[in-house]
């Protein structure tokens, strides 16, 4: 599925919206200006992303490897290619989110919910899905992903 975006932003603080975070609609992702952290850098940042609502944020070709995204809600985010190596997510809320061909090794999806939310060719190596709500059909599409390695697998009850 080929999404059109729009322009990069152009707004040096771009990246550090993220810290605020978004404030209108999160459920549907409904937004008065654009959440556009694409190919911005929050690697091992353990503080200021915790909680933030990131719904409808444009991610693609960011990191966020061993970033803190705790209790974070991420409702329609755009996260085509970006890299969540080792990020946890525990807690957080993440409602039809892409994650197209992300690279998610080693993410803990402790406690989260992953309704209608997307993997397609996602590497999910040592991804941590203890507890997750995730629906039947999801389950069904997440467990297509040949990256899941056995442990994960019997964890998410792949058959």
């Amino acid at each position: 599925l080929f999404l059109r975006l729009p322009p990069l932003s152009t707004d040096p603080n771009r990246c550090e919206a993220a810290f605020v975070g978004n404030t209108i609609g999160q459920a549907n992702g409904v937004y008065d200006k654009v959440l556009d952290l694409r190919f911005c850098d929050f690697t091992n940042d353990k503080n200021n992303l915790k909680g933030k609502t990131l719904s409808a944020a444009l991610m693609s070709g960011a990191k966020f490897d061993g970033a803190d995204l705790t209790e974070v809600v991420m409702s329609k985010a755009y996260a085509v290619g970006a890299s969540f190596k080792g990020t946890n997510f525990t807690n957080a809320v993440i409602d039809r989110a892409n994650f197209g061909k992300a690279d998610l090794e080693g993410a803990i999806f402790k406690n989260t919910v992953l309704s209608g939310s997307t993997f397609d060719e996602a590497n999910m190596k040592d991804v941590d899905f203890e507890d997750t709500l995730i629906g039947y059909i999801d389950l069904q599409k997440l467990c297509r992903n040949t990256s899941i390695n056995e442990d994960t697998r019997l964890e998410l009850g792949c058959r």
